[in-house]
């Protein structure tokens, strides 16, 4: 937050506003306008004086809404709501501890493509480099931690004290919007961090909204297995980087919080919880910490979600609350999804863009690829490649299936090498001018976003791809000359380049 202000980022609010509904609308307006992370400072229950018609109509209706925040409510948050944090790229960068989080793709690839010395004279010149990039990477224990300046154990708990946000007028209540969830693999100890939504039941337990791709689930059915319950932290704030590794498509086996280390350049410090055996980051704003029992299901949503729609109501696992840690004079963190654009459009294009070298590892005839933020990410890709045989656009889009979060994408189209995939202009334009859908399509089924509504099952649905690059003479079965690209002559190019500052253009 002392960044963002520093740089002109960062907008405090007076006003009394209330986290139902009236954050969501005053946020939903700055970010579609390109406006700045925003703090709260005035945070209280809706009430007569602070709330318009709408929203109290929205709120007294709303049948979920805990009775102890009913629009009579006026209480006083102790908790600023910090939002918006990451809704630009300038920002996202910022977060991630560098000026353009491009740089962050650029370390990746080096690491993954090293050139090999030429001899060890040079081996020892890459050498620091080389130990500078990775010496920060493991994380670090503590033993104390501004984490648990306080601490509430027993009758202290009360998730209502935090201004958790109802966004949109149909959630089934109040949820945490920009949680990491902290757990350990029960067979193995290895420790996942993911970003799942948690609905607020009531004082003390919450809906873990593990879906049934995600590894929180598969850790809690391993724990069923063995009759145990598995144990879990929800952690908000800290270094904004621990978001983006919480989202980050990392390959198996890779700890986030390690990955945490690389990307700010420093290692990341951890601490015991007070009540569970999980580790947590120990600059985090609060914790809650507590258990979900494999064999309990509560009724979870309709939650509006990033898909642009509430996703809606269904049985999800519950997070009983053990305790909740947090520093003294702690900020809320928070985000809302809903119709794109919204603030994760950012932090799915710092995904794209740094994890670009991973898939290239896997894929290496991929140029560069372009996950529309308007599609919401996962349901469309512009992909360019260097093609070096006919039908090499259907391998790149089975290939595109078999990786990891992509196989959920339902429409990957195939563009030529001096395709600019960022350009929605001359991404419509290719495709337009070099796919015939009776030749260029590919149908097949598989795994799909379990928000995605429209699929012919929970989970399960038809994906397409578009072979939208120039045919090669006889493939599948193309017989006729393929005309070229229009494009101007070089030299009359570099001619008319020398003498545009003389015509006054």
């Amino acid at each position: 937050m002392e960044v963002l202000e520093s740089r002109g980022e960062l907008k405090r609010i007076q006003e009394p506003v209330s986290p139902y509904l009236e954050i969501t609308e005053i946020t939903d307006r700055v970010v579609k306008a390109g406006g700045p992370a925003l703090l709260f400072e005035n945070v209280v229950g809706p009430s007569h004086r602070t709330a318009s018609p709408n929203v109290l109509s929205a709120v007294m209706n709303h049948p979920s809404i805990h009775p102890a925040h009913r629009p009579t409510d006026s209480r006083k948050y102790d908790f600023p709501v910090a939002i918006n944090t990451m809704a630009t790229r300038k920002r996202m960068s910022l977060a991630l501890s560098c000026e353009d989080f491009e740089e962050h793709a650029d370390r990746i690839e080096a690491l993954l493509k090293p050139e090999i010395p030429k001899g060890p004279v040079e081996a020892l010149k890459k050498l620091p480099w080389l130990l500078g990039e990775l010496k920060n990477v493991p994380p670090k224990t503590v033993t104390s931690a501004p984490c648990q300046d306080v601490v509430l154990q027993g009758d202290d708990i009360d998730l209502y004290k935090l201004p958790v946000l109802t966004c949109w007028p149909e959630d089934g209540g109040p949820f945490v919007t920009l949680p990491l969830v902290f757990t350990h693999d029960p067979n193995t100890g290895k420790r996942n961090v993911g970003m799942y939504r948690v609905q607020i039941h009531d004082k003390n337990t919450c809906g873990m909204h593990w879906q049934m791709h995600k590894t929180g689930m598969r850790q809690m059915e391993d724990a069923g297995s063995k009759g145990k319950n598995l144990e879990a932290c929800i952690v908000l704030g800290g270094d904004p980087v621990y978001n983006f590794c919480a989202i980050a498509p990392l390959p198996p086996g890779i700890d986030e919080m390690l990955f945490g280390g690389f990307i700010r350049r420093k290692n990341v410090e951890l601490v015991k919880a007070k009540t569970v055996d999980v580790m947590v980051p120990a600059d985090a704003e609060i914790i809650i910490e507590g258990y979900i029992d494999p064999s309990e299901r509560k009724l979870e949503g309709p939650f509006g979600d990033h898909t642009g729609y509430y996703s809606l109501a269904e049985d999800f696992p519950v997070f009983h609350v053990t305790a909740i840690t947090h520093r003294n004079k702690a900020i809320y963190p928070a985000t809302i999804v809903g119709q794109p654009p919204m603030e994760d459009g950012w932090m799915g294009k710092a995904v794209e863009r740094v994890f670009l070298p991973f898939i290239k590892l896997s894929v290496p005839e991929i140029v560069d690829m372009h996950l529309p933020v308007e599609a919401t990410f996962h349901n469309m890709a512009f992909v360019s490649v260097k093609k070096k045989y006919p039908g090499h656009a259907f391998k790149i889009m089975n290939a595109i299936w078999g990786l990891g979060g992509l196989a959920f994408t339902k429409f990957v189209f195939i563009f030529d090498e001096d395709c600019d995939v960022q350009n929605i202009g001359e991404v419509l334009f290719r495709m337009g001018a070099n796919c015939d859908p009776s030749r260029d399509v590919m149908h097949t089924k598989g795994p799909v976003d379990q928000l995605d509504h429209a699929s012919v099952a929970e989970g399960f649905g038809g994906k397409i791809g578009f072979d939208c690059t120039h045919k090669w003479p006889g493939e599948n079965g193309f017989t006729r000359h393929y005309p070229k690209l229009i494009t101007m002559a070089d030299d009359v190019k570099q001619k008319v380049d020398a003498m545009w500052p003389r015509l006054g253009l």
